[in-house]
């Protein structure tokens, strides 16, 4: 173990936290600010002097893409035969809120979320706190360890030992069928909206909001237009408990 690894894990003002986040990830992290911010909900962040908040959303944003990155390779490599289709639906499936909620539990990061429950409540609000902080861990890891550690990492630690693929491939998640089905019942309005996206970004990055009855209830984003809806399905099917 390196010098400066030591020194953190035993020496260092924040040896506890260091410890604690070398039994979960199985690594001595580099530098420990990156994984405190993962963890920080925006409810509970403060504004610093460069204007931004010291929230864990823009990890979160870089996570989202490093892990869809990792993904994406890892099934055009176990796929080499299937369409387009069927590794994007596969990818979406994989990343899905639901299955990112459940490794998060997993991984025990439930307990390491700050966050001010006045303002995030159960079980709406607060269901999302997990995927997000796992997407938001993925980024700090990326930013301290680089791509490569953070896809053996992935692959290792995460993907082979927690996501059965083969059980997936035969799961049907249809998010959007099942919120417009859930909407016809209950006699309320469901419309997908595409957005314009933010100055800077991709015009091939599609965002798509779910509206019931004119109130956005999910937002999904992906270079995918029919997958950028689904996954607004899907997070407006967690947020009204669907």
């Amino acid at each position: 173990m390196p010098i400066s690894s030591i020194y953190k894990l035993y020496f260092s003002p924040q040896r506890k936290y260091v410890a604690l986040m070398k039994n979960l990830l199985g690594f001595v992290p580099g530098n420990i600010k990156l994984y405190r911010m993962a963890f920080r909900h925006r409810s509970v962040a403060i504004i610093l002097k460069n204007g931004t908040k010291n929230s864990n959303e823009r990890l979160e944003f870089l996570g989202d893409a490093i892990l869809g990155a990792v993904i994406a390779d890892e099934l055009f490599k176990r796929y080499p035969y299937k369409t387009e289709g069927f590794l994007t639906e596969m990818r979406s499936k994989i990343v899905s809120r639901v299955n990112l909620n459940q490794l998060a539990k997993k991984l025990g990061l439930d307990e390491l979320i700050e966050f001010d429950n006045r303002i995030v409540s159960f079980p709406t609000k607060q269901s999302s706190l997990l995927g997000d902080a796992f997407e938001a861990l993925i980024g700090a890891i990326y930013m301290d360890k680089g791509y490569e550690f953070t896809r053996n990492f992935l692959l290792d630690h995460i993907i082979k030992p927690h996501v059965d693929i083969l059980t997936l491939e035969t799961t049907e998640t249809n998010f959007k069928s099942k919120l417009i089905e859930w909407c016809q019942r209950q006699g309320k309005e469901v419309t997908f909206e595409t957005v314009p996206n933010a100055e800077g970004e991709s015009a091939k990055l599609f965002t798509v909001n779910a509206l019931v009855e004119g109130e956005i209830k999910g937002i999904g984003r992906d270079y995918n237009k029919k997958n950028a809806e689904k996954l607004a399905a899907e997070k407006a099917c967690i947020i009204m408990g669907i």
